[in-house]
């Protein structure tokens, strides 16, 4: 009784898990309060706290009592759904800044090679083009602070060069040709993240628009892309009639977003999705916007990666008969969760309601609450399975058929989005070897040095993306070193002459698109990739 009185007396220091469940309570409207006041007593939030204030308390040895709470919140939210969570302020400024659109910062794009960060692009018309620095450039200071050689890692040398909007840093770069250390000062500024990876005419009159997220400016790129290809197809003589939406190894993101995206697609008022749950009420989203492509016909690629607002779409698409999904069944993440703000600036996010297609079809996986470790396996134990190589290992019970809601097609519901064209994925596609060598990063590096060293020769060698496209090849001597490096390694080479010369075919391939992203863009490292995915052609064919 002495530990509860002086919990129920301290009513001006609400600490701990007391202070959260309040936090809680006050979001939650006052009739319900009082339901769980009534029915319980209060007697599992008496008990939470007296816990919390007994262990900080009286417990023998000190207790870092954030950390005592924030355990006590992850504790209770493992036993729940797999996407209910808890993030620190650190871990939610690093969760949110991908789909803002933007953060502060000098505006390069760079890798880490060989313990110096290499610029691979700078953002057109962004504080590090403004005053000089280009691509391949060597950072080797910052603000006079050594940051190479000295085996700083990536998170420390982007904590020195971001900052607030206006500030300045001063940042020594080693330049090809040029023997003493350039000092470039930098005023950071906000730099845009952008969500649409690529965009480009694939074939006369057939776009390609590859989304990688869905963020807070998703919607607007969507449309710029769309217009891109429209002013293309004007001035090529092939107007642009159908597009292909790539969503492959799309994560996710902001609902709103998705939703943005298919009002550009779907007729106005249709309905994309909705959202249900225990204490949530249905509510729908439908189709607005400008709808700029609401005529051609579409195509979207999705694969076990694609989930979330990803899957919204491709569930949108399919139940109202928009278009054809082409590639593998999806991840099946279809929880929808709200962010509840703490304190400190931490957040959790607790899962409240289903998405369900406009079909009816819960995009959700099963699970078992609290198996996080199952669930985290699901995506291997689907390959184990055979699901990825083949549509006839995929069993689905006549309960979970649903239909399109204009052409009354099956559909499946069960989790994820089946797609109308099945794909397998291409086991042999990459050697062992290959798939070693670039796990220990070694054809990547071998890629940064090369365009490093040979950018100004490339460029004016191939002054175009057509030009390269067509005439550049990759020397065998970088294959040659990328063997060699591998041997240092202990990377061990197929006996086989056939595997040996499917791994140079695979490595010549990839290292054409990386040289090509370096010295363009994404786009481009996009247009050689795709020119071999068998996606792409099964998606080709179904507008052909």
């Amino acid at each position: 009784m002495r530990i509860y009185n002086i919990i129920r007396c301290r009513s001006v220091r609400l600490t701990g898990v007391l202070s959260v469940f309040v936090l809680l309570c006050c979001s939650i409207s006052m009739s319900a309060q009082l339901r769980i006041s009534n029915e319980r007593g209060g007697s599992a939030l008496r008990k939470l706290a007296i816990a919390e204030m007994a262990t900080t308390s009286l417990y023998v040895d000190s207790v870092d009592e954030n950390k005592l709470v924030e355990d006590a919140i992850r504790g209770m939210l493992e036993k729940l759904d797999p996407h209910s969570s808890y993030a620190t302020p650190k871990e939610v400024k690093a969760m949110n800044e991908p789909l803002q659109g933007n953060f502060e910062g000098i505006g390069v794009q760079f890798n880490v090679l060989e313990d110096t960060l290499l610029v691979i692009q700078t953002i057109s018309d962004g504080p590090s083009e403004k005053v000089g620095i280009i691509a391949g450039d060597r950072f080797v200071s910052v603000n006079d602070t050594a940051i190479a050689g000295v085996k700083m890692p990536k998170e420390d040398i982007m904590k020195r060069l971001r900052g607030p909007k206006g500030t300045k840093v001063k940042i020594g770069v080693k330049r090809q040709g040029i023997d003493e250390i350039v000092y470039f000062t930098v005023t950071r500024d906000k730099i845009p993240l952008n969500t649409v990876d690529a965009t480009y005419m694939i074939c006369p009159g057939i776009g390609y628009i590859r989304i990688g997220s869905f963020g807070a400016t998703t919607h607007k790129e969507f449309i710029d892309a769309v217009v891109k290809l429209q002013e293309e197809g004007r001035t090529s003589g092939s107007p642009l009639k159908d597009i292909i939406i790539d969503l492959q190894e799309n994560g996710g993101g902001y609902l709103q977003a998705a939703a943005g995206v298919l009002g550009e697609i779907l007729n106005d008022k249709e309905l994309l999705v909705y959202t249900e749950g225990r204490s949530v009420r249905r509510q729908e989203y439908r189709a607005g916007g400008s709808g700029i492509f609401r005529q051609g016909r579409v195509v979207v690629l999705v694969n076990e990666f694609s989930a979330s607002a990803a899957e919204i779409v491709a569930g949108a698409i399919q139940d109202q008969d928009r278009g054809v999904i082409v590639g593998r069944r999806t991840f099946g993440k279809g929880l929808v969760q709200r962010p509840i703000d703490l304190p400190d600036g931490s957040m959790i996010r607790l899962t409240v309601a289903h998405y369900y297609t406009p079909s009816g079809r819960c995009i959700q996986k099963p699970y078992e609450k609290g198996k996080l470790k199952d669930y985290a396996m699901d995506i291997e134990n689907r390959y184990k399975h055979g699901e990825f190589t083949s549509a006839d290992s995929i069993h689905l019970a006549d309960s979970l058929k649903f239909y399109t809601l204009k052409e009354h097609r099956t559909v499946y519901g069960g989790g994820g989005i089946m797609p109308d064209v099945f794909v397998p994925l291409d086991t042999l596609k990459y050697t062992k070897y290959q798939r070693e060598l670039s796990a220990k990063g070694i054809i990547i590096n071998a890629n940064l040095k090369y365009a490093s060293k040979n950018r100004k020769s490339l460029l004016k060698k191939y002054p175009t993306f057509e030009n390269f496209e067509q005439n550049y090849q990759v020397p065998q001597s970088l294959i040659d070193d990328i063997f060699a490096e591998g041997d240092k390694q202990k990377v061990k080479r197929p006996e086989e002459a056939e595997q040996l010369q499917k791994t140079r075919e695979g490595i010549t391939m990839i290292l054409k698109a990386l040289i090509a992203r370096d010295l363009w863009s994404m786009t481009e490292y996009f247009r050689i990739v795709n020119a071999h995915s068998d996606v792409i052609n099964s998606a080709l064919e179904q507008l052909k």
